[in-house]
């Protein structure tokens, strides 16, 4: 656009010059130049940034014609037009200055709609990221408490006293990592219980080596470490008696709890 602008004043004084050329001695060329440039600006729709000069530009243009018709001095008409055409080129430099700053408004509006589209699309896939694990916690059979979502795997991971996973929890490991790494943004904290059989430090040391498993085995299959904190608990939190064997088999197990993601309402229930 500034090179249009440019040629249409280049072409407009172009042509006064040539009509200079082709006219009697008399024709005075700067006038001719004003009479071209001057309509030229006050035509632009940006006129109004320069509307001061171009104000000027006509007044000084509008005394050199009233001089023409009265029969004034050729030099007082040629300062009048010069004056005229400076105004107009100055009036000229201020309206591409800021068309120029329009094309630059513009393309930063559009790099901020760019911007805020891509926003729109990673927020929708968090959420589709988001709703993919608690359908999968919901299909585990995970319950909602005051933690978060929790998940329970009973003892059936491991055998008795031991601390390696037993190969029928790999599916369920698997179908977890997959879920965590679609939503990076989800943290989960592992649990590792016992019952009461056996020594208090035993015990301890079995529940944080189970929990270590499970973090392992989670990522093992690409879940960021970052995603996941375990811990063992030891018999200090059973959840049925420890005087039974059907008690002592429920306390035998690795909780994983699922926390909340920042402004987002987990639930099992599809509500």
């Amino acid at each position: 656009m500034k090179r249009t602008h440019n040629l249409i004043l280049g072409l407009a004084m172009a042509t006064a010059m040539a009509a200079c050329s082709s006219t009697p001695d008399k024709t005075i060329a700067e006038l001719e130049t004003a009479r071209a440039v001057v309509p030229q600006v006050e035509s632009s729709p940006r006129a109004g940034v320069a509307a001061e000069n171009i104000s000027n530009a006509r007044k000084a243009l509008d005394e050199a014609n009233r001089m023409v018709e009265k029969g004034g001095k050729i030099d007082d008409i040629r300062y009048e037009a010069t004056v005229a055409a400076t105004h107009a080129q100055i009036a000229n430099e201020k309206i591409l200055e800021a068309q120029a700053k329009d094309e630059i408004a513009k393309g930063e509006g559009e790099r901020q709609q760019v911007l805020a589209q891509a926003r729109d699309r990673e927020a929708e896939a968090a959420r589709t990221r988001a709703q993919s694990l608690e359908q999968e916690l919901k299909d585990l059979k995970a319950t909602k408490t005051d933690r978060g979502l929790v998940l329970t795997l009973g003892d059936v991971l491991f055998d008795t006293g031991k601390a390696t996973l037993k190969p029928g929890a790999f599916s369920t490991i698997d179908r977890l990592a997959q879920a965590l790494k679609e939503d990076p943004n989800r943290r989960v904290l592992i649990e590792g219980h016992t019952d009461s059989v056996g020594s208090d430090e035993f015990n301890q040391q079995l529940s944080e080596n189970r929990a270590m498993s499970v973090q392992s085995a989670l990522m093992q299959r690409g879940v960021s470490g970052g995603q996941i904190n375990s811990l063992g608990k030891g018999e200090s939190t059973p959840v049925a008696s420890n005087d039974n064997a059907a008690g002592r088999q429920q306390n035998r197990r690795v909780e994983l709890i699922f926390t909340e993601v920042a402004g987002q309402r987990v639930a099992t229930d599809g509500s």
